[in-house]
């Protein structure tokens, strides 16, 4: 996955409807860029009353008339060290942080689509919970495998049934998770604390 190094600023609470990184090509031909596109997918030709969701399931994706285009031709992968889902607790709901338990980068997999105003958008694709990440959600972001990561990208791979055979998710057993600080929840809280376990008891 031939790719020019470029640096990136951490961030620790990424929130939809913001620029995120991706990996992607910005056409059929052009070379793999790494840059920024919104969390939100609405593709050009939908009205402005049309969804964005940030979401979309593989088992709809490849078939669903608002993503099947993108998936067939405009599959991106963004980078991540985790994310957060909320478990209900006593009435509450508590943050946990879910990574891989060897703390290497995740590429999730994504597609992506040029919005109505001219800029790529993306939705992270999503498939039921494995492992334990079971515990926390009944679905997780499909996080791949590095053998998958160059068919992904491919523009030129486009028949569904070839894309599933290529492309493989992270075994289950790769991740683990635990409870951090409910100031996760506010947006604008930004800092490495985030992701750190909350204190025993």
């Amino acid at each position: 996955m031939p790719l020019e190094p470029r640096e990136l600023t951490p961030r620790y609470n990424v929130a939809p409807g913001t620029l995120i990184t991706s990996v992607r090509h910005p056409s059929d031909d052009a070379p793999l860029v790494m840059d920024e596109v919104w969390w939100g997918y609405r593709p050009h030709w939908a009205n402005e009353k049309a969804p964005e969701p940030i979401n979309a399931t593989v088992e709809k994706v490849a078939t669903s008339n608002y993503f099947r285009g993108a998936f067939a031709h405009h599959r991106c992968l963004v980078p991540a060290d985790g994310w957060f889902e909320w478990l209900p607790v006593d009435g509450k709901k508590q943050p946990h942080f879910l990574c891989r338990a060897d703390r290497e980068p995740i590429w999730l997999a994504g597609i992506w689509s040029e919005r109505p105003d001219g800029k790529p958008g993306c939705a992270i694709l999503t498939e039921p919970a494995r492992g334990v990440a079971k515990e926390i959600h009944d679905r997780m972001p499909l996080a791949l495998n590095a053998e998958s990561l160059e068919p992904w990208l491919d523009p030129h791979l486009t028949d569904r049934e070839t894309i599933r055979q290529v492309v493989h998710h992270l075994p289950a057993e790769t991740f683990t998770h635990w409870p951090v600080s409910a100031r996760v929840n506010r947006p604008g809280n930004d800092d490495a604390s985030l992701i750190e376990p909350l204190p025993a008891g």
